[in-house]
């Protein structure tokens, strides 16, 4: 598959707006020191850097006084950049799975309503406060997405109640989906299909074909991504 892995990861890290991000010697290093792992790792351009550039990425970090964090693809291409890291003493965790899905195919998804907010509202927020979550880290992810430039935040639930949300981002050509989250009680009732059916409508309406997200591999929301046609691109893993 021909990809361009620079534009990819820039789309990823806009949608989770750090206050700043850096470029280091081909590598996007974001600077936050809130929940979203993506907002603070130094995430490759390509796939084929110069393993020395490894240090110059964590004296980036260390100068603003934040530790060293990576995101890094489980590709041989990358096994130098993964050697060059662990002499930092990192380590890889977090399996997570990098997807790639198609805006016509995900828009006939789900044939529950769901709405689409300019700006998250207090019944949207409230699910990532809610039961079965912990608060304070879903205060740093709401602080993130609501300030991701041009999202639209979705919203689904029984009776015109938010029981299930996400982020619609659009940067440079690629859709994304972020922060899919439904309340511990309203799983498997549909929410989530009917915001991931809202947003493929909503990209396939201004032209854009390409979507991405990003799941852990233990998610079980793994099989409705499967189902909504995403296929896997590689499984990276935070190294911190």
């Amino acid at each position: 598959m021909s990809l361009d892995v620079a534009a990819l990861e820039r789309s990823v890290v806009a949608a989770v707006a750090p206050p700043r991000v850096l470029e280091v010697d081909g590598w996007l290093v974001p600077l936050d020191d809130g929940a979203i792992g993506r907002a603070k790792s130094a995430v490759p351009l390509s796939h084929d850097l110069d393993p020395r550039s490894v240090d110059r990425v964590v004296e980036a970090f260390r100068d603003h006084r934040l530790p060293p964090a990576f995101r890094l693809a489980d590709t041989p291409a990358l096994d130098p950049i993964r050697e060059a890291a662990a002499r930092h003493g990192v380590a890889g965790r977090q399996p997570t799975v990098m997807k790639l899905g198609e805006a016509a195919r995900i828009a006939a998804l789900g044939d529950a309503p769901a709405r689409l907010l300019e700006r998250p509202d207090d019944a949207w927020s409230a699910v990532f406060l809610g039961d079965g979550f912990d608060p304070a880290e879903g205060a740093l992810r709401i602080r993130n997405l609501s300030r991701a430039p041009s999202a639209r935040y979705g919203a689904a639930g029984a009776d015109g109640a938010t029981r299930a949300v996400g982020v619609l981002t659009v940067f440079e050509g690629w859709g994304g989906v972020h922060g899919m989250r439904t309340a511990p009680e309203a799983r498997g009732r549909g929410h989530a299909a009917a915001i991931l059916g809202a947003f493929g409508r909503a990209l396939a309406s201004e032209g854009i074909g390409r979507v991405v997200l990003q799941v852990e591999e233990a998610n079980p929301a793994r099989r409705l991504y499967r189902r909504a046609g995403f296929q896997p691109l590689w499984t990276y893993r935070y190294w911190r």
